[in-house]
């Protein structure tokens, strides 16, 4: 009995319509909706279906898009900073090294700059490869439109991506550096891994305490985050893999909520630091998600 192409490729519909919306949650919805309308075409009709994966790819890209656009008035309402929903990864994701770039929390928040159709174009061409005329057809351009489309997204991620590119190992060397520095509220450890352009974003959503703008300069976030040992009894760290790279869970704070940490370093220091906190958006690091290509 053959595999239902659905279930074969249910990692990658989950992976495109997570980096669509940025959203683990909505993209759990966008997959099961993807396959109720695939399991409502009937056995007879799917067989028929030449491409099965070109084909399951469409369809959640559709649905991703009209989340997107239903998304817009709600985040412009949303309370403090709107960060991605983090993902709790395999350390063997980071071996693809394009997929992991492009799950990051550095690249997702680009990606929240472009238009819904820049976004979509982008993330299936320059992440997934799929064919100018296949992504045409998923979002109702012509070929040519697809192409300029995308042509402007990339040079807009370009203008805003990490400038360069940092090896697993020293990502994995300055976080842990990191993290012993706020376990231990050593404020010059600390500046010793900041950048001195070091940015903080914290997203609380309204129902957990965090920073509404962000927070700018190495001595400020220092000074922020060396007053974690202060947070309460019990508080603490716990290294884990988010969105394919090293970051970190604190759990048991004072309020109740828990806090992901994520980092982006550039040049043997933290150039960016984003913490979620919202407890709507922690629902995806509960358990391992496939992320596949």
């Amino acid at each position: 009995m053959s595999v239902d192409p659905f279930v074969t490729h249910r990692g990658l519909l989950f992976t495109v319509a997570y980096e669509m919306l940025g959203a683990a949650s909505e993209a759990e919805d966008v997959v099961q909706e993807t396959w109720i309308r695939w399991d409502a075409i009937g056995e007879a009709a799917r067989g028929e279906v030449r491409d099965p994966r070109a084909f399951l790819v469409r369809m959640v890209t559709r649905k991703a898009l009209d989340r997107l656009r239903a998304n817009a008035r709600r985040r412009e309402d949303y309370v403090g900073e709107w960060l991605p929903e983090p993902l709790l990864t395999t350390p063997d994701v980071a071996d693809d090294v394009e997929l992991a770039e492009s799950v990051s929390f550095a690249m997702l928040t680009v990606l929240e700059t472009l238009t819904p159709t820049e976004r979509a174009v982008f993330v299936l061409r320059e992440v997934f490869d799929v064919p100018y005329a296949e992504i045409a057809d998923a979002i109702d351009k012509s070929a040519a439109a697809v192409r300029q489309i995308g042509h402007r997204a990339r040079e807009h991620v370009a203008a805003r991506r990490p400038r360069t590119a940092v090896s697993r190992s020293e990502q994995q060397e300055v976080v842990e550096r990191f993290l012993a520095a706020v376990t231990g509220g050593d404020l010059q450890a600390l500046l010793d891994a900041l950048a001195p352009d070091v940015v903080l974003v914290a997203d609380g959503g309204g129902i957990a305490q965090a920073t509404l703008n962000p927070v700018l300069g190495a001595k400020k976030v220092a000074n922020l985050l060396r007053t974690f040992p202060k947070f309460g009894a019990g508080a603490r760290i716990v290294p884990v893999v988010l969105n394919g790279a090293p970051a970190a869970k604190i759990v048991d704070v004072v309020d109740g909520y828990d806090t992901a940490i994520s980092m982006t370093v550039e040049d043997g220091r933290i150039t960016r630091i984003y913490a979620v906190r919202n407890p709507e958006k922690l629902g995806g690091i509960a358990q391992e998600a496939t992320l596949t290509r």
